[in-house]
């Protein structure tokens, strides 16, 4: 049995699709759907049983699952890097993934982790997924703390030996429409061009960017699970980065959707927000020289085959779902 926390979320949900793409249907799906439209990411996929998280942890702390678990994986978290209750990232992304590592642990599962690009901050002190540097991150906002003190608590206690933490860079792709405003920018340029016939992106605050010239790695979310799916399968284990290995710059991205809506580009540039000023990453770009040292070197889309199958195949075809 293969266990998907935050399976009804985004990157969850991909990971239950990828899974019944290899004939895997034995799965429990865990997430706390409420009033949002996260359950229409299920519809058409095959898992075994739907668990509300408090249900799942209740029979995860009573001991009620049995001995037939193969693998935790857990995407289940509070993903929105403008959450402020500090409190409550700390139990939702630490406490309560402490408890599932030492759960998959003791059933002898594999157990997998979605951390975060967000844990490296600013990017000054780079982006190597090396475990003897982690100590000197610097996250800009709680979510990206929230993570790096998962890492960080496993690390500390020699749990990185034997679990598997993937640091997710810039992910878009289908099963992401529920996330309202923490949707990919992809996601929403369709949106915004469609209605507007206009790309808006941030002004730089920084000399050393264009406006639009700040960089980000953008991954497609089937390479993400492509991802997840090898270290089911291959038994490698610590803290690995998530993304495509190449930073672009969102002039790039926009291009590559107003070339996908078969439109000429029309960008305009505004100021950037107060409360993202300071706390804003004007570069990320995985290092992925250990991902492909352990051997997990499928193919990637690039950033325009990406875009272009997510909106030609799902958004023009108003059906953002796997």
């Amino acid at each position: 049995m293969h266990i998907v926390t935050g399976g009804a979320g985004f990157i969850g949900s991909a990971v239950v699709w990828r899974l019944n793409n290899l004939g895997i249907e034995d799965i429990i799906v865990v997430d706390n759907l409420n009033t949002s439209e996260k359950w229409k990411n299920l519809v058409n996929l095959r898992y075994a049983d739907y668990l509300h998280r408090d249900a799942f942890m209740s029979l995860v702390q009573n001991d009620s699952l049995g001995n037939r678990i193969k693998a935790v994986i857990h995407m289940g978290a509070c993903s929105s890097t403008m959450e402020r209750d500090a409190d409550f990232l700390m139990r939702n992304n630490l406490e309560y993934s402490k408890i599932l590592y030492l759960f998959a642990k003791a059933k002898k599962a594999r157990f997998i982790n979605a951390s975060s690009a967000a844990t490296y901050g600013d990017g000054s002190r780079g982006f190597i997924d090396d475990k003897d540097t982690l100590h000197t991150l610097r996250p800009l906002n709680m979510y990206g703390y929230s993570k790096h003190l998962f890492d960080m608590w496993a690390l500390k206690n020699r749990h990185l030996d034997d679990m598997v933490s993937l640091k997710f860079f810039n992910v878009y792709g289908p099963n992401e429409q529920h996330k309202g405003d923490m949707r990919s920018v992809v996601n929403k340029a369709f949106h915004q061009i469609r209605e507007t016939g206009v790309m808006r992106l941030f002004r730089s605050t920084d000399p050393a960017f264009a406006d639009g010239g700040q960089m980000r790695d953008f991954i497609y979310v089937k390479d993400c699970v492509n991802i997840i799916v090898w270290f089911l399968q291959n038994n490698v284990c610590g803290i690995f980065n998530a993304g495509s290995g190449k930073a672009r710059t969102w002039n790039d991205l926009a291009a590559a959707v107003f070339a996908a809506m078969e439109l000429p580009a029309n960008i305009e540039y505004v100021d950037m927000p107060p409360h993202l000023q300071g706390k804003y990453q004007n570069f990320t770009e995985a290092d992925t020289r250990r991902l492909s040292a352990a051997g997990c070197n499928s193919p990637m889309y690039s950033l325009k085959q990406g875009v272009s199958d997510y909106v030609r195949h799902y958004l023009l075809r108003s059906n953002p779902h796997l």
